[in-house]
């Protein structure tokens, strides 16, 4: 079980850490809308680019200390149920502006898996 959770934890947070760190500036198949990057994105759901930083910040950072959480295991609870929020939101993001059910599909799954490791 250690080595399933070990792995579900580096998935969710190198995922995210993908999505914002590296791919931020290039259109995806799961962008909201028809967005071609993360500022395009945050504005056809209508947010401010001040909300975008801090949804980015925050995921970022919960990112990282759910990786750090694989050998310091105090930060797992708030990383976990901290990304199980931000990717409610961003479910919602895509329900709000109706994009077809597919671009919602990675938010729904970190969801679940950032869930799962909350709680097992």
């Amino acid at each position: 079980m250690e080595i399933f959770m070990i792995v579900l934890k580096l998935i969710v947070g190198l995922s995210i850490l993908n999505v914002w760190l590296v791919r931020s500036k290039k259109s995806t198949a799961w962008r909201g809308g028809d967005a071609n990057n993360i500022v395009e994105e945050f504005k056809n759901y209508g947010l401010p680019v001040r909300v975008m930083y801090a949804v980015g910040s925050a995921k970022v950072t919960l990112a990282l200390l759910l990786i750090a959480s694989i050998h310091y295991t105090q930060y797992e609870a708030v990383a976990a149920y901290g990304i199980a929020i931000l990717m409610l939101g961003a479910v919602s993001m895509h329900i709000k502006i109706k994009d077809p059910l597919r671009k919602s599909l990675p938010a729904f799954a970190f969801l679940v898996l950032s869930l799962v490791i909350a709680i097992l």
